[in-house]
């Protein structure tokens, strides 16, 4: 066993030594011969059948995202990262560590354990899920899913990063080998495939098929599986789940498109659809109108507010609290336009 441990960080030493002197160049040309590479096996292999415009669509909308949201990074600052990095070097905790393959193999690590909990708060909280649904609302899954994500979003990701660079003093080459790795392990848990030992893989990593459960339309499926490469965190905290999910995507419409994507993480939550009383609502909401004036023995006077009480009730038990939340704004608007009308 110590002669297996030993061989395996002699491998990951010499792996980490050959990955420190690529360059940013070399960098992206590994990225962009992984995604065409991934991108012909999801075409040929793929998981979920996709129609020639289904495919067109989400491509030309996430590779448009991802040259919008590099534009406006660049803007910022051309390498925010790398920059810091230069700075803080061997400033920060992993300077009390000599060995400098465990010192970036530690780093990779933290750097995936840091995700899985932004991961998971961006599911726990409002105001970061209004930025994150833009990520989940693609219906089609493919590796160019990898790159759908909200302006907003990313910068806070690179600030997050940035704290932890100067943090752990993490140096420019580790920088770079982190962000080329995380982009390859990400680009592959949401490529459309699935092969022989995938579950054998997932015990380890992220695989595709732990990844498409997280981009489940039911909430209760994707408040799951937040890891960007290690799946230890979520078997650890208990976030793992190992199901096919039925749909892709997000509930109710939203865009496709880049600017519309924009706008769209700037709404709190999905739109909540506006319901038109059907006749058998009013009949139910009208017999439980009846009940309440009943138990008033029919006393004049409070026929409206019987009727609005009657309405909020029956509303809930049909449509949930959201249409109640909703419709709470318009209180006035019940009031003057008359007791029949949803406002």
């Amino acid at each position: 066993m110590s002669s297996e441990i030993t061989s395996l960080i002699t491998f990951v030493e010499s792996y980490l030594t050959w990955l420190s002197s690529m360059s940013g160049e070399v960098a992206a040309l590994i990225l962009l011969i992984a995604f065409v590479v991934l991108s012909a096996l999801e075409l040929n292999y793929p998981k979920r059948r996709l129609s020639m415009k289904q495919a067109r669509q989400s491509y030309q909308t996430n590779v448009s995202l991802f040259i919008f949201n590099s534009i406006v990074i660049s803007l910022l600052s051309a390498t925010p990262l790398l920059i810091v990095a230069e700075h803080y070097s061997d400033r920060g905790l992993l300077g009390y560590i000599a060995n400098p393959a465990w010192k970036a193999l530690l780093s990779f690590v933290l750097l995936d354990l840091m995700l899985y909990g932004w991961h998971k708060a961006s599911h726990s909280f409002d105001c970061l899920w209004m930025f994150h649904k833009v990520h989940h609302n693609d219906p089609y899954l493919n590796v160019s899913t990898a790159f759908r994500i909200h302006i907003v979003e990313l910068l806070i990701i690179t600030v997050l990063k940035l704290a932890y660079i100067i943090i752990l003093g993490v140096n420019q080459t580790m920088v770079l080998t982190n962000e080329t790795l995380l982009t390859l392990f990400i680009m592959f848990h949401h490529t459309n495939i699935s092969f022989r030992g995938e579950k054998q893989l997932g015990r380890v990593i992220i695989a595709p098929y732990l990844h498409r459960a997280h981009h489940s339309t039911e909430r209760n499926e994707h408040d799951n599986n937040y890891g960007a490469v290690f799946s230890i965190w979520d078997r650890l905290f208990g976030t793992l789940a190992d199901l096919e999910p039925a749909e892709i995507g997000i509930k109710n419409s939203s865009p496709q498109t880049v600017f519309g994507l924009v706008k769209f993480g700037f709404t709190p939550e999905n739109p909540v659809p506006v319901y038109e009383l059907d006749l058998s609502l009013t009949s139910m909401i009208a017999e439980a109108a009846y009940y309440k004036a009943e138990k008033r023995a029919f006393t004049p006077g409070n026929e409206l507010r019987d009727w609005l009480e009657a309405k909020r009730e029956i509303i809930r038990m049909v449509y949930g609290d959201k249409y109640i939340r909703q419709q709470a704004n318009d209180a006035d608007c019940h009031s003057m336009q008359g007791p029949f009308t949803l406002c």
